[in-house]
């Protein structure tokens, strides 16, 4: 596991036709279950543009160990999601470490596809 280090990720999903409605359901549902299990986390937040095409979801974890844990803890909750989007795209910034990007490889497969990229810090702080 890389040193820690925060990680935000960001995730952009087209919502399928006639689906919003439900899309928000479970992202409403999504976000409650995480807020209950996953203390540690900074930020847990869905988007939705206004066409109500898109669903974003942007979280910032406090280090890998974090994300790992919730691809671990919200695996199962994620195929709620199957009927409803088509993944886009993945984007971590931070170093999530090898197995972290298997995971997230696999949810993105599970939910359609996309790419899944990490971005690596070159300069910049926290507060």
């Amino acid at each position: 596991m890389p040193p820690s280090e925060t990680i935000h990720y960001v995730d952009h999903s087209d919502i399928l036709p006639g689906r919003l409605d439900d899309a928000k359901a479970a992202m409403r549902e999504l976000a409650a279950f995480v807020e209950t299990v996953e203390p540690q986390l900074s930020a847990y937040h869905f988007y939705v543009d206004r066409a109500g095409s898109t669903m974003s979801l942007v979280a910032v974890h406090p280090d890998a160990a974090s994300l790992e844990l919730h691809l671990e803890l919200g695996g199962p909750k994620f195929r709620a999601f199957v009927p409803l989007i088509r993944m886009r795209s993945i984007d971590v910034y931070g170093d999530p470490g090898p197995s972290v990007m298997d995971r997230l490889r696999a949810k993105a497969a599970l939910l359609g596809g996309g790419t899944v990229t990490a971005h690596t810090r070159v300069a910049g702080f926290t507060r």
